[in-house]
């Protein structure tokens, strides 16, 4: 395990390899760097989703084939896997501040602050308030349960400036001030499906989804159907089997194994809705890799799964 590391120096402050502590929002990693010009990073892809903070500066930022050109008061955001290229421009380079982050919760609380794929950058106001916050995530570098929670407070309270700031500059805010929050059966699905993601391994089931989400099992199926057209059910085993088809081609791990790591507790149970699934045993799955081939082009893989789920 990675121990947690402190970098303080004039151009670069960073607090890094930061333990998951938090299951619905926890911080990774998160500094301040005064960039030099042309300094550029990429292309890369990362395991966490970041937010870029432009303090002051220029530079651009490039994702899905698109660069945008940023400058002070604007941020961006990195999703996990998705190629991305930035950099600070030769003249005026920028200095950013960045929260790296994960947990269950990471797709609705972004969404709720205004990103989407279709939204990568977005102004904010009020750096002082932020680079507050920033600053209070530095300061409690060292190791220790204390500072697990200041740390994860001060993630907290950017995620709740920057839905304010959302909320503000979308014309969502009450004429008292108070913020809209919306319990559309989307955002349900959605804190179903991050669940998932993170819990599919061990053994969930749908009155566990429904149970910590805080609605019935009921109605959790109905929003399901309503917005995916199957049942919670349903999605959670094609989950469940796409991550073990990937498992299969890509380790040498035994089936039995395979099992265990989506969540089966019964080998054979899992043997018979994995063929049931794909026309194929696991065994037979791994070793007919044209067949495979074959049939993968008409079954839709798990990213397509989590891409009309939230489309």
């Amino acid at each position: 395990m990675r121990n947690i590391k402190y970098t303080d120096s004039a151009q670069f402050q960073c607090l890094e390899h930061l333990r998951e502590a938090f299951m619905d929002l926890y911080l990774v990693h998160c500094g301040i760097e005064h960039c030099r010009p042309s300094h550029s990073l990429g292309p890369a892809f990362r395991d966490e989703y970041i937010i870029h903070f432009v303090l002051d500066g220029k530079g651009s930022y490039s994702v899905g084939g698109i660069t945008y050109f940023l400058s002070s008061n604007q941020m961006f955001l990195i999703y996990p896997g998705e190629e991305v290229r930035y950099s600070a421009d030769p003249d005026e380079p920028w200095t950013y501040a960045w929260i790296g982050f994960n947990g269950i919760r990471s797709e609705s609380t972004l969404k709720s602050c205004g990103f989407s794929r279709q939204c990568y950058v977005l102004p904010f106001k009020k750096q002082e308030t932020l680079l507050e916050y920033i600053s209070s995530i530095l300061n409690s570098a060292q190791l220790s349960f204390s500072n697990d929670l200041k740390r994860n407070a001060s993630l907290l309270l950017i995620f709740s400036f920057l839905v304010e700031n959302y909320n503000h500059i979308s014309g969502q805010a009450s004429k008292s001030g108070e913020t809209r929050y919306d319990y559309g059966s989307n955002v349900y699905v959605e804190q179903a499906i991050d669940y998932i993601k993170w819990n599919h391994n061990r053994g969930i089931n749908v009155t566990d989804i429904a149970d910590y989400i805080g609605i019935s099992r009921t109605y959790l199926n109905h929003v399901f159907q309503k917005e995916l057209g199957i049942s919670s059910q349903k999605f959670l085993m094609d989950y469940r089997l796409h991550k073990a088809a990937n498992l299969l081609i890509s380790s040498d791990l035994p089936v039995t194994e395979v099992s265990a790591e989506v969540g089966y507790d019964d080998s054979l149970a899992f043997s018979k809705a994995f063929k049931k699934k794909f026309g194929l045993s696991p065994k037979n799955y791994r070793s007919h890799k044209e067949i495979m081939d074959r049939y993968s082009e008409k079954q839709p893989s798990t990213n397509e799964l989590l891409h009309v789920a939230r489309s």
